[in-house]
Parts: structure tokens; C-alpha cells; sequence
């Protein structure tokens, strides 16, 4: 989640040990995966995916979300709305209470709910959520067995994210963890995190469209914090970072060849430092967030954005770029919003739709946060899902910002789209040639393309050149398919 003013003023200024899992066998089963190749993120039969979506993740015991009550309708309403990825929590204290012993009903819990999102047509990130580490310091994530903070206090006590500047035994207990201090049993605390993920990902091998692994939210460097909080970020604390992330992604390679993995900067990258990763490895994608400093003060003019985030957000989304370009490794926003700003979502929207990148917004319910800035209402696309997600439920407004018609599956390498929100007119084109690889889509190969009836509620028109649509009047997903010799495909979508 996101750092507020403190931040500003910074820049102004089931195997018994890790090392068993290797000699799981390795899974190369028929379950459906997203490639990550060239830069784009690809479905498996080369189509680059277009991703808007949301994250969905329970941070109280027991750290289901079915237990908040998402299921089954609010999957469909996801998806009837154009939404067609979950960024789906885990958290590690649940996943491995006890060192090496990995409780399945958990896993097959958190199963359960990936296959109900894949039966509405949903992608599924599985990440491994923290924030504040543990309970301990006010937060959640790892076990408590994994908390090593040398009899430091946890103290002072200021909440999310204020103890993450302050708290002595917080700070002790990343140093730690990012040292691959030996825990229980003499093994270091990153080799049994690594082991859980390769767990995990052999655990989920036969569900379909799984998207890929999130390795660690919003990673904290310690005590050496301060030397983050500066536009050219921490080269010594991303060689630590670096180190943990190779570990991790080598441990799941051992038991998973095809599920991609998404690997994330320090957390100060999020308000504009950069990052200097480079970890090596097939199907790798960048994970980023971006979260306004002020977006919650009214600092904008007639309902324009606030022009302090967009000195930050230039950042973030120019790091970005230099990330993608220097690595190959493909982005995707997966955490940004947490407010009721309209101006912030748009621009939000508006950025990741120029850079096109998909992105996950946070959140779709409040679900008693611990680790929020603002009460859950303030981030709730859905105020509480063990109701029906409709009326007074529904943060309409919200949904205004963030339903948009978009690309969903390409059938070539995408040159831009854009959504007017003025006079609702979409336009998108794309080459025929598959993106990162050689060769071109033939004629036929279909691209499909959301259009919300939240968006065209009285139906839309849609003209093609270098293609024909073949879905039918009006419906949800456009589907168009590729002409014969065509090079270039346009398509433009306008209001009835």
C-alpha cells in the first residue's frame, strides 16, 4: 500500500527443508499459462493480453478471501464488467505455519477460488502478500517463526506504513530476512521462503490461466531505508534484493518451467526511485505499483490531477520504462488507487493505457485492512463482498474511473489504443506480427476487445480496416478477425 507526505519530505531531502523441493518432479502439465516474452505478456497461443483487473487479498486469519465472503458472483461481475485478472493473495504465515510444513488446506482453499475466477475467463496472479512483515509490528506476512529481530522492540508503535521509518524491531527483522539469516533448523530464512513458493506453484499446476507469481509485495529495505528515498534509489540494498529474488525464481524453476514469474522493485520505487535489478531466467515479468502522495488533499484544479502526483508519477512510469527496455522483462501494474479521487484513477487509467501496460487496481473490498492509509471504503471497488455486488454496494463512481474499453487479446503486436471518455470513441490498431517473436498472425486469427454496456449502454458501432468483426451486435467482447494479406489492423468504436 502507499506512502504518504513522509515520503515528499524524504525525496525532498510439504518437504521437511528448502532444499528437498528440488526433488519434486518438475511440472510440465496441460494447465493453461501466460507467457512473458519480448516485452509483452502473452496468452499461450501468442496473443499479447491487455490486462485491467483488481487485487483480492484477506490480510486477518485465516488469510482466505472466500472467508470475506468473494466467490463465485463477484468473480462474474468481474467479468462482466471487462475485468480479466485477480491479483490473489497469499500469505505466508498461512502457507507455512510451522518451518517445512505447509498446510494444504490453505493451499487448496486459496485453489478453489483461482478456479472459480478461471471459470469466469479470469487471470490469476498468486501473490505472496505482506506488509509490516508480522503481527508482531502491526502487519502481516510472514510467520512469526520467521521474525528475527534480535529482542529490538517493536516500537514505536504508529500503524501502517509510519513503522516502517521508526520501528526499531521491524527494521532488525527485513535486515534479517534479507541476510538469509539462518531461522529453525539452521536454515536461512530465504531458502524457506523460496521452498514455500515452489510449493505453492506445484500445488496450482492444473489450474488454468494462471498468470504467474508475485514474489513479495512491496519489499522494505530495512534499517538502510534512507538510503532508498532519492530518485537514483539504493544499488547496495538492490543487490540484496537481486540476490533473494535470483533465489526464489531458482527454486521455483526446480519444480515449475512454464508459470511466469513477476519479481518487484524496493518499495520506494513506487514514489519515483529507481530500481537496478536484472535477474535472470525465463518468463520473468516486472512487477510495479504506483501510488499518489497527495492524491487525498484536493491539490488539483476543476478536477484535473493533482499536479504534485504527476511530478512523482513521471517517475515511476519513466523507471518504468528504462526497467522494461534495459531487462525485456515485461510490466505490469499491479497495485495503484486506493482512493475515491476520480481525477487520480483517470489519469492512472490514462497513463498505464498510453504505456500499454495492464494493471490491477487495489482494492476490490476494504476487508478490514490493517495495513491501509485510509479507511476501507476509501479503497473498496466493492464495499463488502459476502453481499451481492450491486445498489449501494457498488462504488459506482469508482467504477466509472475504471471500466474502459481495452484490448483483451491481440492477435499481433499493438501500435496504441485510446479510450475518449468525452465521446465515448475507442480506437485501437495493431500489426499483424506476433509480438517478440518471429513470424506473423494469419488471416482469421481473432482479436478480442472489451466493450462494456456500462460504457455503450444504448449499443456501439464498431468499423474495421484490415479485418471484419464476427462476434455480434453489441455484445460485450468485440472480436475481430484478421483480413486476408492484411499488415495493419484498425479498429474504431463509437456510440449508438
Amino acid at each position: 500500500m502507499r506512502f504518504l507526505v513522509v515520503l515528499v519530505l524524504a525525496f525532498a531531502g510439504l518437504v521437511a527443508s528448502p532444499n528437498s523441493a528440488s526433488s519434486l518432479p518438475v511440472d510440465r502439465g496441460p494447465a493453461s499459462r501466460a507467457v512473458t516474452h519480448g516485452g509483452w505478456i502473452l496468452d499461450p497461443a501468442g496473443r499479447v493480453l491487455v490486462l485491467h483487473g483488481i487485487n483480492m487479498v484477506y490480510k486477518r486469519p485465516p488469510y482466505a478471501p472466500d472467508a470475506e465472503g468473494f466467490g463465485r458472483d463477484d468473480a462474474r461481475f468481474l467479468a462482466r464488467n471487462g475485468f480479466t485478472t485477480v491479483r490473489l493473495g497469499l500469505i505466508w504465515k498461512a502457507v507455512e505455519p510451522r518451518p517445512g510444513h505447509y498446510d494444504l488446506d490453505y493451499l487448496a482453499r486459496i485453489r478453489r477460488t483461482a478456479q472459480t475466477l478461471a471459470d469466469e475467463g479470469i487471470w490469476t496472479l498468486l501473490d505472496f502478500h505482506q506488509d509490516l512483515f508480522n503481527e508482531k509490528f502491526q502487519g502481516e506476512g510472514a510467520p512469526s517463526w520467521a521474525v528475527q529481530d534480535d529482542g529490538l522492540p517493536a516500537m514505536p508503535q504508529l500503524g501502517f506504513p509510519y513503522n516502517y521509518f521508526a520501528m526499531l524491531g521491524l527494521n532488525r527483522a527485513f535486515d534479517n530476512f534479507w541476510a538469509n539469516a539462518d531461522g529453525p533448523g539452521g536454515v536461512g530464512l530465504q531458502d524457506r521462503y523460496a521452498a514455500a513458493w515452489a510449493r505453492v506453484t506445484r500445488f496450482f499446476r492444473q489450474i488454468p490461466k494462471v498468470l504467474g507469481v508475485d514474489l513479495f509485495n512491496e519489499p522494505w529495505p530495512g534499517s538502510t531505508w534512507a538510503l532508498c528515498a532519492n530518485p537514483l534509489g539504493c544499488p547496495l540494498f538492490d543487490a540484496k534484493l537481486e540476490a533473494f529474488t535470483q533465489r526464489s525464481i531458482d527454486a521455483i524453476r526446480r519444480v515449475d518451467k512454464r508459470t511466469a514469474v513477476f519479481y518487484e522493485p524496493h518499495v520506494l520505487f513506487n514514489n519515483g526511485a529507481q530500481t537496478g535489478l536484472d535477474p535472470t531466467g525465463q518468463r520473468l515479468g516486472f512487477s510495479f505499483h504506483d501510488y499518489c502522495l497527495t492524491a487525498d488533499l484536493g491539490l488539483g484544479e476543476t478536477g484535473g490531477p493533482d499536479p504534485v502526483c504527476g511530478t512523482f508519477d513521471d517517475l515511476v512510469w519513466s523507471n518504468t520504462a528504462a526497467h522494461v527496455a534495459a531487462t525485456g522483462h515485461p510490466p505490469l501494474l499491479t497495485e495503484f488507487g486506493a482512493t475515491k479521487d476520480q481525477a487520480t484513477l483517470k489519469d492512472m487509467v490514462g497513463r498505464a493505457e498510453a504505456a500499454m501496460t495492464g494493471w490491477q487496481y487495489w482494492a476490490y473490498c476494504g476487508c478490514d485492512d490493517p495495513t491501509t492509509t485510509g479507511p476501507g471504503a476509501t479503497q473498496a471497488l466493492v464495499l463488502d463482498p459476502a453481499k451481492p455486488p450491486a445498489g449501494d454496494n457498488v462504488d459506482w463512481a469508482k467504477m466509472r474511473a475504471l471500466v474502459v474499453p481495452h484490448p483483451l487479446a491481440v492477435a499481433g503486436t499493438p501500435t496504441a489504443y485510446h479510450f475518449q471518455r468525452g465521446n465515448l470513441v475507442f480506437r485501437a490498431a495493431w500489426s499483424v506480427a506476433r509480438a517478440g517473436r518471429a513470424g506473423h498472425f494469419g488471416s482469421g486469427s481473432r482479436t478480442s476487445i472489451s466493450v462494456p454496456h456500462r460504457v455503450y449502454r444504448h449499443g456501439y458501432v464498431a468499423h474495421v480496416r484490415g479485418g471484419r468483426v464476427v462476434s455480434a451486435p453489441d455484445a460485450r467482447t468485440l472480436v475481430v478477425a484478421q483480413g486476408d494479406h492484411a499488415r495493419q489492423v484498425h479498429v474504431v468504436v463509437r456510440p449508438r
